[in-house]
């Protein structure tokens, strides 16, 4: 709400008619969300960028100079409200990604930059924080809590802890506490999470919540007894229903490679669960699904498809979510002393955004941008992030069984399609010349986790299965959550060097190769996450990664998302990181081959 008593006056004259609105909308459908209800014949006049009145006639605040849009019985809604995001995982900026969004009626959105926070640490926050103040729409940051996301068995490039959270705390922008994923450390009582969180709290601010275990027994409730505040992990109708009745707000993610929704929607259509606890979210959203399917705009034609009456389905990614970060008297509403946030829309069920309001100003029209972006640099620190001690071979890449050994089991992790967790599968192997192959007709593929933050010639190999890979071929990935080291799935050894080297080369990003040759790549100079170029462009050869895929047999939805978690050792059933494969529901390092 107004902040000082100049811009209360100017509100107040403008609502009176003493003073003439910078912009007046006139005769929309008002989706009111705070009232739950859609007023149609509805005027909004605006003033100094905040909603100055809103009722059936704004005649009286029109001046010579005001801005007047018709809305001609279009719908008047609240800017659309991201919950939970990575901006990282569009491997665009922050600028980039407002540029691809805002057009789509996304006017704010609350990131957790805990992908760069795991390369570069505090300053690598600090960097993302400081280009989200510039942006024309609402661009809040939850400073990153986990990492590495698992102490002891992973190593990032940085670390953050109880010292960092409390400085970030102070800073303009920071909204919040991000995903809590070390669940098990916060229910046994590690002193560090439990720090952080006491921080956050003693800042007034929200902790979010990570639990990504399907265990809803005493361990959930020891996680939520710490503070947790809101968790998109839920992936069951009883998860969703768990984490409302507990007090948590339910995050319901649609992304590009998670679709969680479906399965929980029932909570509300038929057990008929409060709506009001619960907030639609992307999570991860691929550069080509950003600017070729949608946003937030996206997840509500899914959300409505699945049985949401649309103002309900708005209120999830409106005001549920500002009320939830404690920002409802800013945004998530069109009322007064709010951010004029709107967004002009012909059909609620099919929505497209046709003209975008932000801050009071009108940034889009019929998808064109009508403001000009802030232009950021980016410190050579940035760019220098890929360390490799020397060039990768063949070799490095063969995975070797004790001599003798005629037959041996397997650990291997299982992908499973548009979820974010794996499945712990075993095959019996047999070695040929004291080494296991690859198998393409048991749908077998190796992969590797290369150090790449200190260069330390780091090299972990293990065994996956579900891409489907029909080929000789091989994907490399800089993007590998959490800590991020290089991820190279393949079934050929000298594609995956080839696919490595090339990485390495390119200061980072994701690659395809097929008989040695490289077929698709991105290029990620930015900690080896983001581009620098724009999001239409990364999204072209995004889309030539998931061609690549294609090409080497995989028919996945979004198969570079499922590959770059194959490393969050957070998430079960299994994982690999840099010092071992990881047995996510024990908590324990297993060996890929046993007797």
């Amino acid at each position: 709400m107004p902040s000082s008593t100049k811009l209360t006056r100017a509100l107040v004259d403008t609502a009176m008619g003493r003073v003439p609105a910078d912009l007046v909308i006139r005769n929309g459908q008002w989706v009111s969300v705070q009232s739950g209800e859609i007023v149609p014949k509805t005027d909004i006049a605006v003033k100094d960028g905040r909603v100055a009145y809103v009722g059936n006639d704004a005649s009286h605040a029109i001046g010579k100079k005001t801005k007047v849009i018709e809305a001609n019985g279009r719908y008047l809604v609240p800017g659309l409200l991201d919950g939970h995001m990575h901006v990282e995982s569009g491997m665009v900026t922050v600028t980039e990604f407002v540029r691809a969004v805002a057009v789509r009626g996304t006017t704010g959105t609350f990131i957790d930059p805990h992908e760069i926070a795991n390369v570069f640490g505090l300053r690598g926050v600090k960097l993302m924080v400081d280009e989200a103040q510039k942006q024309p729409i609402h661009v809040w940051v939850q400073m990153p809590s986990c990492v590495p996301s698992a102490p002891g068995f992973e190593t990032p490039g940085a670390s953050i802890g109880p010292k960092e959270v409390a400085t970030a705390m102070k800073w303009k922008g920071i909204i919040g506490l991000g995903e809590m994923m070390n669940f098990p450390g916060v229910f046994m009582g590690d002193t560090k999470m439990l720090d952080e969180m006491a921080i956050t709290h003693a800042n007034n601010k929200v902790i979010g919540g990570h639990y990504a275990s399907p265990d809803l027994g005493i361990p959930f409730h020891g996680y939520v007894a710490g503070g947790a505040e809101d968790d998109h992990e839920g992936t069951r109708l009883e998860d969703a229903v768990a984490r409302v009745r507990q007090g948590m707000k339910a995050m319901l993610r649609y992304g590009s490679a998670w679709f969680d929704v479906e399965a929980q929607v029932g909570a509300i259509t038929e057990k008929k669960l409060d709506s009001r606890h619960f907030i639609l979210v992307t999570d991860d959203s691929h550069a080509g699904t950003l600017t070729g399917e949608g946003h937030m705009d996206r997840v509500l034609r899914h959300a409505i498809e699945q049985g949401l009456d649309p103002v309900t389905a708005i209120q999830m990614m409106t005001i549920n979510t500002a009320e939830h970060f404690g920002v409802s008297k800013e945004m998530g509403m069109i009322a007064p002393g709010r951010w004029a946030d709107v967004v002009l829309v012909n059909d609620l069920k099919n929505f497209r955004a046709d003209v975008v309001v932000a801050k009071g100003k009108v940034i889009v029209e019929s998808g064109k941008w009508k403001v000009n972006l802030p232009k950021s640099s980016y410190p050579a620190w940035v760019k220098n992030s890929v360390k490799l001690k020397r060039k990768l071979k063949a070799e490095d890449f063969k995975l070797k069984v004790e001599s003798g050994k005629s037959k041996v089991k397997a650990n291997v992790i299982g992908v499973i399609e548009n979820h974010a967790g794996t499945k712990h599968l075993t095959f019996d192997v047999q070695p040929v010349n004291g080494e296991i192959k690859a198998d393409i007709t048991r749908d077998l593929a190796k992969i590797a986790i290369v150090e790449r933050h200190k260069g330390t010639g780091g090299i972990t190999l293990g065994l996956v299965s579900g891409f489907g890979f029909t080929a000789k071929c091989a994907i490399a990935s800089t993007v590998a959550h959490d800590s991020h080291h290089m991820i190279v799935v393949g079934t050929d050894d000298a594609s995956m060097a080839v696919a490595g080297n090339t990485l390495a080369r390119s200061g980072g990003g994701q690659v395809v190769v097929r008989n040695g040759e490289v077929i698709g790549q991105v290029e990620l100079r930015i900690a080896g996450l983001m581009s620098t170029e724009k999001a239409d462009i990364v999204a072209r050869k995004a889309e030539s990664i998931l061609e690549g895929f294609k090409m080497c047999g995989c028919e996945l939805n979004n198969p570079n998302m499922q590959l770059s978690l194959l490393a969050l050792v957070v998430i079960p059933e299994l994982r690999i990181s840099d010092k071992g494969l990881v047995d996510v529901t024990k908590f324990e390092f297993i060996p890929v081959l046993e007797s």
